[in-house]
């Protein structure tokens, strides 16, 4: 009985030897296949998602614009001063409003750089984004209206001016 035992411990033992360097290599090979597949991916999305911020930028600013036209006197602010991370509508030289109303400010998203310039006429304006890469530029003209749009510009002083 035990010496069948000893036979069984020896097999059992004989065949515990681990991986062999074939197996380890396909193991290598599979997470290398997976790695090449998933890092464009990631890529893309953070790309997609740095260009749906800079176009949400725009979204923003209208919104402070258009408030700020309504606070007023329907009037639209005559420029726009950027800073880092904000773009501050209709502020005076001393921080306050030009027409007496209060100044009204966009934040941007990290990395985004947007500018704001009203038209001739006073009747409309014009504001371009885009994200720290510069590959798409992002534009709201609100003399036609609806929503924004990428624009065909490479850089904001074309898309604005």
């Amino acid at each position: 009985m035990q010496e069948t035992l000893r036979r069984m411990q020896k097999k059992r033992a004989a065949g515990d030897d681990g991986f062999t360097l074939v197996e380890l290599l396909v193991v290598v090979v599979i997470i290398g296949v997976l790695v090449a597949i998933a890092v464009p991916m990631y890529l893309n999305y953070r790309q997609g998602a740095a260009n749906k911020s800079a176009e949400s930028d725009v979204r923003a600013a209208v919104s402070a614009i258009e408030q700020f036209y309504t606070e007023n006197n329907n009037s639209y602010p005559t420029s726009g001063t950027s800073a880092a991370e904000k773009l501050v509508f209709g502020t005076g030289t001393s921080g306050e409003s030009a027409t007496g109303g209060s100044p009204q400010t966009a934040t941007l998203s990290p990395g985004n750089s947007m500018q704001y310039k009203k038209a001739t006429d006073g009747a409309s304006y014009r504001i371009c984004a885009m994200n720290s890469d510069g590959k798409a530029v992002y534009l709201y003209d609100s003399a036609t209206g609806g929503s924004v749009k990428k624009s065909d510009k490479k850089n904001l002083a074309d898309c604005v001016g």
